[in-house]
C-alpha cells in the first residue's frame, strides 16, 4: 500500500501533471495535492486538495500529521523571469519552503522529499556545451542563486540529518496541459500557442538561443523513476543534471513550419536574453543514466507533433 504523498506547489506547470501521474500511479487518495490558490477542474475533482502556504511550517505540519504522509514534493517556487521582478519575496518563497520540508524530514516526520532544481544554478562562466554534473556555478539570477543555495542545504541535511532529499536540475519544460509559469523557457511553450491561434509569434530571446529543453511527460517520468531508485544507487544529494534536447527558437520555428508551412517568427529579445545567456545550451547528464537508468524519449519534432496534435 502507498504511503500518503503529499505536493506542494500542484496547481503549478509541472505540479498539476506531477500531480495527475501519482494519483493515476498510487490511487487518487494517496496523493494530497496542495497549494496557495486552486487549481484546474481536472486536479481539483481528482483527489483531496488542501490550500496550503509553503512558507508556513505550522500548516505544513498539520497537513503531513492529519494525512500521516510519508513523501513530500516540494513544487512551490517563483520561477526566473518573476523572481528578477520580485526578488526577496522569491528568495523568501524558495528558500523558506525547502527548510519546512528538510526539517520535517529531519524531525522524523515524513522520510522523503523530491525538490527541483534548474539550469539557472549555472552561469556566464559555466562551460556552454555538455555542462557537466560538478562544474563552475555561479549564477546570475535571484531564481539560479535560491536554486544552488537549495542544492546546497539539500547535500549539507543528508550529510548532517541523513534526510532521503532527491533533485534533477530541469531543463526548460515544454507542456500543453498547463500555461507556463513566468520562466525564461516559456517561449517554448507560447509559440506553439501563437502558431495555432495565428500563425505568427514574437518571440523574446534572439534566433540563435540555444537552451536545454524537455518534453514534460520525460520530465515527470525522470521525477518518478528518480523517487523510486534505490537510495544506495544515489550518488549525487545536491541534483542529478537532467538533458534531453537543446534547441533554439529558429529550430523551434522550423519544426513548426513542417506541420503549418505559412508560420512566421520575429524576434523582440528583452530582459530575458540575458538570463537565458547566462544558461548552458546542452547537458551532459550520465550520472544520471549511471545512477539511476534515465533515458529521454522525446526529441523536438516528436515534441512539435506532440503539442499541436493536443492544443489543435
Amino acid at each position: 500500500m502507498q504511503k500518503p504523498i503529499l505536493i506542494l506547489g500542484a496547481c503549478g506547470q509541472i505540479g498539476t501533471e506531477l500531480t495527475m501521474a501519482l494519483r493515476a500511479k498510487h490511487g487518487s487518495e494517496s496523493v494530497v495535492a496542495s497549494d496557495i490558490r486552486e487549481g484546474n477542474d481536472t486536479l481539483m475533482e481528482s483527489g483531496p486538495f488542501e490550500l496550503l502556504d509553503a512558507t508556513n511550517y505550522e500548516a505544513i505540519e498539520d497537513v503531513v500529521m492529519h494525512y500521516e504522509i510519508d513523501e513530500v514534493y516540494l513544487m512551490a517556487a517563483m520561477l526566473s523571469a518573476t523572481a528578477e521582478k520580485f526578488p526577496m519575496r522569491a528568495w523568501n518563497l524558495n528558500m523558506s519552503s525547502l527548510f519546512n520540508v528538510l526539517n520535517l524530514a529531519k524531525e522524523g516526520k515524513i522520510s522523503k522529499i523530491f525538490w527541483p532544481s534548474s539550469i539557472a544554478v549555472f552561469g556566464p562562466n559555466t562551460p556552454k556545451e555538455d555542462t557537466a554534473q560538478s562544474t563552475i556555478m555561479e549564477p546570475s539570477t535571484v531564481y539560479g542563486i535560491s536554486k544552488q543555495s537549495g542544492e546546497r542545504w539539500c547535500e549539507y541535511y543528508f550529510k548532517k540529518f541523513d534526510v532521503d532529499v532527491r533533485s534533477v536540475r530541469y531543463p526548460g519544460l515544454i507542456s500543453w496541459k498547463t500555461m507556463p509559469g513566468g520562466g525564461t523557457t516559456d517561449y517554448a511553450v507560447e509559440i506553439y500557442h501563437k502558431a495555432l491561434e495565428n500563425q505568427s509569434y514574437k518571440c523574446f530571446l534572439g534566433p540563435e538561443t540555444k537552451l536545454p529543453m524537455m518534453y514534460m511527460d520525460d520530465a515527470i517520468r525522470a521525477t518518478l523513476n528518480l523517487m523510486e531508485a534505490d537510495a544506495k544507487n544515489l550518488s549525487v544529494r545536491s541534483s542529478y543534471n537532467l538533458g534531453s534536447m537543446s534547441f533554439t527558437p529558429e529550430d523551434i520555428a522550423d519544426s513548426i513550419k513542417n506541420h503549418i508551412p505559412e508560420f512566421k517568427i520575429s524576434y523582440e529579445p528583452d530582459f530575458r536574453q540575458q538570463i537565458a545567456d547566462s544558461w548552458p545550451s546542452s547537458i551532459d547528464d550520465s550520472q544520471a543514466l549511471k545512477d539511476w537508468n534515465w533515458k529521454p524519449e522525446f526529441n523536438l519534432d516528436d515534441t512539435t507533433a506532440e503539442m499541436l496534435k493536443n492544443l489543435g
